[in-house]
């Protein structure tokens, strides 16, 4: 199932629970608007390219709408529909001031030279300036763009409306991006984590888990882990997988990867098949790379008791159903991998203010939405007998809903 009708079948469900009104349900699906933009660049070499560019703007009920920009050969509108529709509910869970926009240039980044992806990153803004803006859409990076494209994209959005540093998050330091966004999304998921904890009388040290992606999210969780006496026993990326019983040093293994690029070779481990990974024997199973790892063909297999989503639908449909009736419990990803957009909206409070905050506080305040967050979902819950997943969802929605309504749609 791909991630449109996964995202739609979750809030389908969500708003049975709700009883929404059928004319406000399909209100809330059909996005606000819809932009595809053709972008044309001349290469090094002096040939011209063109790619397509989208910003998909799904609903800005309760404020600007926010999400990330990537660049990525396979960007095409159905995949961005349903992330911005997935941004949508997750700040409204996080229960920050924004709605949800996703956008992407189906290229592939790899492929292009610094100047080649600043000219598109500049004809792209070019393209979309005057239906982004500090109250109307502000982007940040995601798959296949950085901090560098922020800066590019305030660059040339200040061309045409002046210095607007908060027209976009995770910007560099130097530009008005905030201390901690770098590992806000792996910190938040250990934060989510201890919330769930705590309802068991269980704590991070001395139980075990598998991270399945060890790229920015996966390495901020296992060092969060790590420096609470948690034991990370696997770990994977797209270079192999590898394992080590008794806990694996994660300094040594941030220095082994950031020194050889790759996990492979690293002494402090032993080398494992990747498909093994999600199957293997622990506590907690941290999927942090693509979605749709967990389907109908390994659920069955899963020997963690839970479960926390870092990646954006990594749980197909029919695996969630295999898990819960086994009894697995499921950090879902709306909620899990929020404190991203958390602590990018506390970059954009910053930007306004014109007052920087230390890195203390932004991590204090993280911890203190993300736990906020697990307690409200919680109650939707015990409101409405569902898993977290439905949870989440109907906590969402139900935001939203209400927005839209107190703003008056009908009219």
């Amino acid at each position: 199932m791909n991630a449109l009708a996964a995202t739609n079948r979750n809030f389908q469900r969500a708003a049975r629970i709700l009883g929404l009104d059928s004319k406000l349900e399909t209100s809330l699906l059909i996005p606000f608007r819809e932009i595809k933009v053709e972008c044309t660049i001349p290469k090094d070499d002096g040939s011209l390219v063109s790619y397509v560019g989208y910003r998909i703007q799904h609903d800005n009920a309760r404020g600007p709408m926010k999400g990330g920009i990537r660049y990525h050969p396979e960007v095409e509108p159905d995949e961005v529909n349903a992330l911005a529709q997935l941004m949508t509910w997750k700040t409204s869970v996080a229960n920050i001031p924004y709605g949800g926009a996703k956008g992407g240039i189906g290229c592939n980044p790899g492929d292009l030279s610094m100047t080649e992806l600043e000219r598109l990153t500049r004809v792209f803004t070019q393209k979309i300036h005057d239906l982004i803006g500090v109250q109307r859409d502000v982007p940040a990076p995601d798959m296949g763009t950085n901090s560098q494209t922020m800066a590019w994209i305030l660059d040339e959005y200040s061309k045409f409306h002046g210095h607007s540093p908060a027209v976009v998050t995770g910007k560099p330091i130097g530009l008005g991006g905030s201390l901690g966004r770098e590992g806000a999304t792996g910190l938040g998921m250990i934060f989510a984590t201890e919330a769930l904890f705590a309802e068991y009388g269980k704590s991070i040290a001395n139980h075990t888990f598998v991270i399945q992606g060890f790229g920015n999210v996966g390495i901020w969780a296992a060092k969060s882990i790590y420096d609470r006496g948690g034991k990370v026993i696997a770990v994977s990326d797209i270079t192999g997988a590898i394992k080590n019983p008794n806990g694996i040093n994660i300094s040594a293994l941030m220095n082994h990867k950031e020194n050889n690029g790759t996990l492979k070779s690293f002494s402090g481990a032993e080398a494992m098949d990747p498909n093994e990974l999600l199957v293997h024997q622990c506590d907690v199973l941290i999927p942090c790379a693509l979605g749709g790892v967990l389907s109908k063909e390994n659920a069955a297999d899963v020997k963690a008791k839970f479960i926390v989503e870092g990646a954006n639908h990594p749980t197909d449909p029919e695996a969630d159903e295999i898990l819960s009736n086994k009894g697995v419990i499921i950090l879902p990803d709306i909620y899990a991998n929020s404190g991203g957009v958390t602590v990018s909206y506390f970059e954009w409070v910053q930007n306004i203010q014109g007052f920087m905050w230390e890195e203390e506080k932004v991590n204090h305040e993280l911890k203190k939405y993300m736990t906020n967050a697990f307690q409200d979902i919680k109650k939707m819950c015990k409101t409405h007998n569902c898993d977290l997943r439905m949870g989440a969802f109907t906590l969402g929605l139900n935001r939203v809903a209400h927005a839209t309504l107190l703003r008056g749609w009908e009219a």
